[in-house]
């Protein structure tokens, strides 16, 4: 196994968190592939994973040399793609990271969509609340929902996104509508964390507003709705991840007069990726699917009518 070959195999085994997977992705057996790491840990003198009867894990330095291999395969990849004319039709690997929530119900399916109509790509997904870095992590395209720092990367706009406050229509019996963003200080709250991410307060265009009691603090956006269904207190959250409990009544949407502007909704890309021919048919293809989308393009939190009982 050459050397390239051998970083390949080290991507793959990384990647599955198994000697045996990763085999399988690149076609040779699981001694070969486990024979393989073990001589880059030799030629390197520095241990790469650490190794259970259980488990498979990357040391820190293993995670560094993972990120550098993945840009160095990929901009391989894409030198070589240009060069024999394989750029012209989508083939080899494409990986894609966008939030949570949003990626399981928008990217996904317009991702198994375009699989189907290139078999020859092969799609790694990471839906993850927190900011990938594309580069050291070896992404091709990201959905961003936020205002984004000037940088190196490509960025292609497709909507914006309302930030709205909800609750429970038995949460608003108990505690009364709020009307302005002076009222939160009288209300309970739903907290939200990210790992590794400063937590964001409760703002209303420049100004920050009186935060809500939070007695709720959760990770996950879905946990976070499901408390405001429950009518455990107000919730922030952007309107994609509200459009079914608002349609059906399951919860409302309060001091819409006082919303912030809608964040803007961009599908980034590192420099030098737009290349390969799959990343540039699928941002294509994804950018014009999500414009169509009316949580997009402001909508998306109508009332559903209820059909009258016969």
């Amino acid at each position: 196994m050459d050397h390239l070959d051998t970083l390949r195999t080290f991507v793959a085994v990384a990647d599955a968190g198994s000697f045996a997977r990763g085999a399988r992705q690149r076609e040779v057996s699981a001694p070969a592939a486990t024979r393989a790491v073990a001589a880059l840990e030799r030629r390197l003198g520095a241990v790469l994973l650490h190794r259970t009867t259980r488990s498979l894990r990357l040391t820190e330095q293993g995670e560094n040399y993972l990120a550098d291999c993945r840009r160095i395969l990929g901009e391989l990849d894409a030198a070589e793609a240009s060069v024999t004319g394989a750029h012209h039709q989508p083939q080899g690997r494409l990986a894609v990271t966008a939030p949570g929530l949003f990626g399981s119900r928008h990217v996904a399916p317009l991702l198994f969509e375009f699989l189907d109509r290139h078999p020859q790509v092969q799609a790694r997904v990471l839906f993850t609340n927190r900011v990938v870095h594309l580069i050291d992590e070896g992404f091709d395209v990201a959905l961003r929902i936020a205002e984004l720092p000037d940088s190196g990367l490509t960025a292609i706009p497709v909507g914006r996104m309302r930030s709205v406050v909800v609750a429970s229509p038995a949460y608003l019996r108990r505690h009364g509508t709020p009307r302005s963003p002076a009222d939160l200080e009288d209300h309970f709250g739903i907290g939200f964390t990210i790992e590794d991410q400063e937590r964001a307060g409760w703002r209303f265009g420049a100004r920050r507003a009186a935060a809500p009691r939070e007695r709720l603090v959760v990770n996950t956006n879905e946990v976070k709705v499901a408390a405001a269904v429950a009518g455990q207190g107000l919730a922030r959250v952007f309107a994609y991840q509200v459009t079914d409990e608002v349609g059906d009544g399951r919860l409302r949407v309060v001091m819409a007069e006082h919303e912030p502007a809608p964040v803007p909704v961009h599908l980034v890309t590192p420099a030098g990726r737009a290349a390969s021919a799959a990343v540039r048919a699928f941002v294509q293809f994804a950018a014009e699917r999500l414009r169509a989308l009316p949580v997009l393009q402001g909508g998306g939190l109508e009332v559903r009518r209820r059909s009258p009982p016969r």
